[in-house]
């Protein structure tokens, strides 16, 4: 039994264990009564300043909205100062009904008209918006109680909601500023992951967090945060965390231990974050007494613009530059994709709606490359330095022989992605056929494996030792051994990929290499980076919300460039990594960390 740190320190010594650490740490966090957290005069009504008005609404979703048949209520205050004329920033509060109470713990109006009035945050309209409910159709059945639905879950489908549904309806009343640096957000519990996850998924939306006993725990993949936020190239967002230490620990986590992760998480990761800790439980009591407090922190600076900050360790400084961001190479195309390059750095890339080939030259400049394709989708590079090209629709994979002209190298019913060895093998997928395919150098088509549903992506290992096939449906990206007589053998489900809350999977597509031996895949959540043992080490965060990304490849004169086609457009962002072409010689990375 170990003795207790006031027994320690009777016996004239110090030995700093991490137990006696944590006790003497519990011990002066009781001695902080929980009545002490008592609300100060910024929480009181001042009858010398302006104050604001408060009116309440109703929102009943329809049939086509983010959540359909959904009613909630919702109030808007609108400031004194408000003139009508200058855009007002904006903050929207989750369980919005409980910020209103002039006896509770919040009383979130006269805050506002306290802090407004001494210019310590902007004029801001608040929005306080309940959750929604699908009304029961008669006293026999219950209502749907959408809570845990809207708040719990990741992914974009609440901060689409406020985005297109509920805001617009303030919005046509109000003048509010769509600068996300004017725009915080808050949420207490669920309400608070509901409050970091609008943020963290629309960092155009909205840049400020205020997080009181928030739910980042495994209710509906809030326990994931932690490290996502570690392995996501950070947002420009600025998040205040509070938490007592007897939150609640149930059968979803700990609050307590989840809260304090998530602070280390973006401590590490290089956010602006400010936490406070105390002794409170699963309640607002300590909440609402620092609610000033941190509405000034919140607001500090302003309207100096908040930033992405940016670590000089871990894995994404081995593959980002700091500030450098995706820039806009092409727009307007109807189904952007087979991205790959050749030898000099040249990109190529299809628009497989417009029957169309393009080619990237090394100014960054776009041309028509070849018309007429007949939906050619993926393109490779040749030893020859000549294109191959997926015909799914023409069902055949070619080779263009020159501008006007191709060679058939096989018939396949639904050939998707493809890559070519510097053997002059050719491996490509075919999701109608549920197979990977090869065709050798006589030209012959060998169907290889057809145990992966929906196989997508496929590309080589720098070292060619290896072929990764990726599924648009699964978890994971499948590792083959090539075998001495092209083959494939020993089949895993092998790089770990991360999924969004989507129900239609990973979306794993598009894939690359660098020399170092990571492998890069367009997934819905952004280009996820492996390690050579299938970790994923950091995600890249997408140029537009929403889009689609289909493919990622390496180019420019060095190969330090990403090119990725995502919605319509396609991107590029200068790195630190050089991608590895898989029809030139094999390049030998150092061995991983295991």
């Amino acid at each position: 039994m170990y003795p207790t740190p006031f027994a320690v320190l009777a016996r004239g010594f110090w030995f700093p264990s991490m137990l006696s650490i944590a006790l003497l740490g519990a011990v002066a966090l009781e001695a902080q009564d929980q009545n002490e957290y008592t609300l100060g005069p910024d929480s009181q009504f001042n009858p010398a300043v302006p104050h604001g008005t408060v009116t309440k609404r109703t929102f009943v979703a329809g049939t086509q909205s983010v959540f359909p048949g959904t009613a909630r209520d919702y109030w808007v205050y609108v400031p004194n100062q408000y003139d009508g004329q200058k855009p007002a920033s904006l903050m929207v509060f989750q369980d919005g009904g409980g910020y209103l109470s002039t006896n509770g713990a919040w009383r979130v109006p006269w805050v506002f008209d306290n802090l407004i009035a001494k210019k310590e945050m902007p004029v801001t309209i608040g929005v306080f918006i309940n959750p929604g409910v699908v009304p029961a159709l008669s006293t026999a059945t219950l209502p749907r109680y959408n809570r845990s639905y809207e708040y719990d879950g990741l992914g974009d489908n609440y901060a689409r909601f406020l985005a297109e549904e509920l805001l617009p309806e303030v919005q046509k009343e109000y003048l509010i500023t769509m600068d996300p640096n004017a725009r915080a957000i808050a949420g207490s519990s669920s309400g608070a992951v509901a409050a970091f996850t609008v943020a963290w998924e629309r960092p155009d939306l909205f840049r400020r967090v205020f997080s009181t006993i928030g739910t980042y725990v495994g209710l509906r993949g809030g326990h994931n945060y932690p490290i996502l936020v570690r392995k996501f190239e950070p947002r420009p967002i600025r998040v205040f965390l509070q938490d007592g230490y007897n939150d609640q620990n149930i059968y979803g986590g700990n609050w307590w231990i989840a809260n304090q992760d998530m602070y280390s998480a973006l401590m590490w990761a290089g956010y602006d974050v400010k936490k406070e800790w105390g002794t409170g439980g699963h309640d607002s009591k300590q909440g609402g007494s620092i609610f000033p407090e941190a509405m000034r922190w919140l607001w500090r600076g302003y309207p100096g613009p908040i930033e992405a900050g940016y670590r000089t360790n871990g894995p994404l400084a081995g593959v980002l530059l700091e500030h450098e961001d995706w820039q806009l190479v092409g727009k307007g195309y109807q189904l952007p994709g087979g991205l790959t390059s050749n030898a000099k750095g040249e990109v190529f890339f299809t628009d497989k709606s417009e029957n169309r080939v393009f080619q990237i030259g090394l100014d960054g400049g776009v041309k028509t490359l070849r018309q007429n394709t007949e939906g050619a989708q993926s393109l490779a590079v040749g030893l020859d330095g000549k294109l191959r090209a997926t015909v799914p629709n023409g069902q055949r994979v070619v080779a263009y022989t020159d501008p006007d002209a191709e060679q058939i190298l096989a018939a396949s019913t639904g050939s998707k992605d493809l890559v070519v060895v510097h053997d002059g093998n050719v491996y490509f997928t075919d999701p109608m056929e549920r197979s990977v395919k090869r065709i050798d150098p006589t030209g012959k088509l060998w169907v290889l494996d057809s145990g992966i549903e929906f196989p997508s992506g496929i590309c080589l290992t720098p070292d060619q030792g290896l072929l990764l096939v990726s599924s648009l449906v699964s978890q994971f990206v499948y590792s083959f051994q090539i075998q001495s007589d092209g083959t494939l053998a020993h089949r895993q489900p092998y790089f770990h990929l991360h999924l969004p809350d989507d129900p239609r999977g990973s979306g794993a597509d598009g894939m690359c290499v660098d020399t170092e031996g990571r492998l890069y895949v367009c997934t819905h959540l952004g280009v996820q980076f492996c390690d050579q043992a299938g970790r994923v080490n950091g995600i890249l965060t997408k140029p537009e919300p929403g889009a689609w990304a289909t493919d990622v490849c390496f180019g420019g004169k060095d190969f330090t460039e990403l090119y990725l086609t995502a919605g319509d457009k396609v991107w590029k962002r200068k790195v630190r990594a050089k991608g590895a072409l898989p029809f030139q010689e094999p390049v030998l990375p150092k061995k991983p960390a295991l």
